[in-house]
């Protein structure tokens, strides 16, 4: 969960720090004062898009930074840990992220730079942010097929992950038919340039590991002088009249003469003895090298030209021998069919039929599967949706099957509702009102929160365009949810913020002509002040504060009442 986030130079919000507990906490505050701001800088944390825009004025880096704790120790973000080579000490996480002025942004986990990707990955494991926009999802249609995905992620990620692979790889071979069905005058000019090629590479003739022999030869030729000059120096300093051989020699007779008379003397002769039949075999082989040593100016030129064409192979066909070589074997099949161009054609389209056929078999399979759990889906949704006062709403996932195949198979995916007794369902973009949406939405995240993994769902003014006994179904919901998982909330609705285990009330103040924003943990007294406020607008009177003290004291039982059932 979230314990702790830290603001610093960060849009209007000079510094500040923020404890979070279990639970649920409700952000609540006059419109404009920064409640979603804070939930900015999460989203940031969480990998969000970064800009200029939000480092504060006249600062020169905006600074975040989250403190999490995770006491489950099987939960998958470990494992993201380890895989992107990162360690937790007791299970906190710490990530930090700093803008700067001129847009670009540092990202830090536990510590230790990462790229945004990685931040986002792990970011996206902790915290799940569901804001307006994201009711915008529920409006384009081609997005439900990914919340239905979601939903059946335990019946359907293993045989989907293996559909996408085959479809990649149909998608790359649809390409390479592509580039050779050309024009019969391109396929001409095609095979005059792999015929040139080819011709080329097999003159060359290059092998692996010559080039490296060539190194060494040149190196020798170009200094054969010295080479010849000191193996003469070696070859006499050993076998000269006078010199290292006839020494040694001399050493191991006396050293043999002395054996027979102290065995003491023994093992300094054969160690001698050693030597020199070993300087002796050192000799004979500089000898026979220099008698072969020969400078040949025409072998050297022949090295360079030889050297010279691997180059200019390099510089036309690939860094390496391996990749030039590759690159090779590739051209001849390529020439091979478009020689060969018609049975090429019939050959590519067998392959393409097989290939299609087996991601038909994979599609039905998804397919099947999605069904199923449209079906689970629809009812749990339609359970939520009573729960939000939408009793008659009846709530269906529509397929359509569609001509070809895409990254998601054959389906097409849409939710479709009916919010009113008698009228068939439609789809769901064209007849929902926000409320409904924003209710549809929740009832979703209420499905999804016990399996997901994630540890804080934070919501950001989800109760939009709701109000009286549907507020209150929402509170619950959000309550509910709390129970399982940490659960941050900006809202606007009383009946919410009476459901907090934790209330913090943003406010915005201006300073010397510079606005900053501040929160504050309200106690008792003064969170009877601010539902009042809520629930009445601007003026605060004794009834609507013994209204906010009677709705407190009921979600103080009600929530109560949730936890026993649990």
């Amino acid at each position: 969960m979230l314990r702790e986030l830290s603001i610093r130079n960060f849009a209007i919000i000079d510094e500040l720090t923020i404890n979070f507990s279990d639970g649920l906490t409700v952000l609540t505050g006059e419109t404009g004062a920064g409640k979603s701001i804070i939930i900015d800088a999460v989203n940031l944390l969480a990998g969000g898009r970064a800009s200029y825009e939000f480092v504060r004025h006249g600062a020169k880096k905006a600074e975040l930074t989250g403190l999490f704790n995770i006491t489950n120790e099987n939960h998958p973000i470990f494992e993201k840990l380890i895989d992107a080579g990162l360690e937790s000490e007791e299970g906190t996480i710490i990530l930090r992220r700093d803008i700067s002025d001129n847009g670009k942004s540092v990202c830090r986990i536990n510590g230790k730079l990462v790229p945004l990707s990685i931040l986002r990955e792990i970011g996206g494991t902790l915290i799940d942010i569901h804001g307006q926009h994201e009711s915008q999802e529920l409006m384009d249609e081609k997005q439900h097929i990914n919340l239905l995905d979601y939903f059946a992620s335990q019946d359907i990620n293993k045989i989907k992950e293996k559909y996408v692979e085959k479809y990649e790889a149909y998608r790359q071979f649809k390409r390479e038919i592509q580039s050779l069905n050309l024009d019969e005058q391109r396929i001409a000019q095609r095979i005059d340039l792999y015929q040139f090629q080819i011709k080329e590479l097999e003159d060359a003739n290059l092998k692996i590991n010559e080039e490296e022999a060539l190194l060494e030869e040149r190196r020798r030729l170009l200094n054969f002088h010295k080479i010849f000059e000191r193996a003469n120096v070696a070859y006499e300093a050993i076998s000269g009249e006078q010199k290292g051989l006839d020494y040694v020699g001399d050493a191991m007779t006396a050293l043999t003469d002395i054996v027979s008379l102290d065995e003491q003397f023994q093992e300094s002769q054969d160690a001698v003895s050693n030597a020199f039949y070993a300087l002796q075999d050192a000799a004979y082989q500089v000898k026979n090298i220099l008698d072969e040593l020969e400078f040949d100016p025409e072998r050297l030129n022949e090295v360079e030209q030889r050297l010279a064409q691997y180059q200019t192979m390099k510089r036309k066909y690939g860094s390496t021998v391996e990749e030039i070589l590759i690159y090779f074997e590739k051209i001849k099949e390529e020439l091979f069919q478009l020689q060969n161009h018609d049975e090429a054609i019939q050959n590519n389209e067998k392959k393409l039929q097989e290939m299609e056929s087996e991601l038909e078999s994979i599609a039905v399979k998804l397919s099947d599967i999605r069904k199923r759990c449209a079906i689970k889906l629809s009812d749990a949704i339609m359970e939520q949706l009573r729960d939000l006062h939408m009793e008659k709403a009846k709530f269906i996932v529509n397929f359509e099957n569609l001509h070809s195949f895409d990254t998601n198979g054959k389906d097409y995916v849409s939710f479709y509702i009916s919010t009113n007794v008698g009228e068939p369902p439609k789809s769901l973009p064209k007849i929902a009102s926000g409320g409904e949406l924003s209710r549809i939405m929740l009832a979703l995240k209420t499905i999804f929160s016990s399996s997901n993994g994630v540890t804080s769902i934070i919501f950001d003014e989800v109760d939009t365009g709701v109000s009286g006994r549907v507020a209150q179904a929402i509170a619950e919901k959000i309550a509910a949810i709390s129970i399982h998982s940490q659960v941050l909330c900006i809202s606007h609705l009383p009946q919410v913020a009476a459901m907090a285990d934790q209330h913090y009330l943003i406010r915005k103040h201006v300073d010397q002509n510079r606005t900053y924003t501040s929160v504050s943990n309200i106690d008792v007294e003064n969170r009877i002040q601010e539902v009042s406020r809520m629930m009445s607008g601007a003026e605060i009177t004794e009834l609507t504060l013994q209204h906010a003290s009677e709705l407190l004291d009921l979600a103080s039982i009600r929530k109560q009442e949730m936890k026993s059932m649990v």
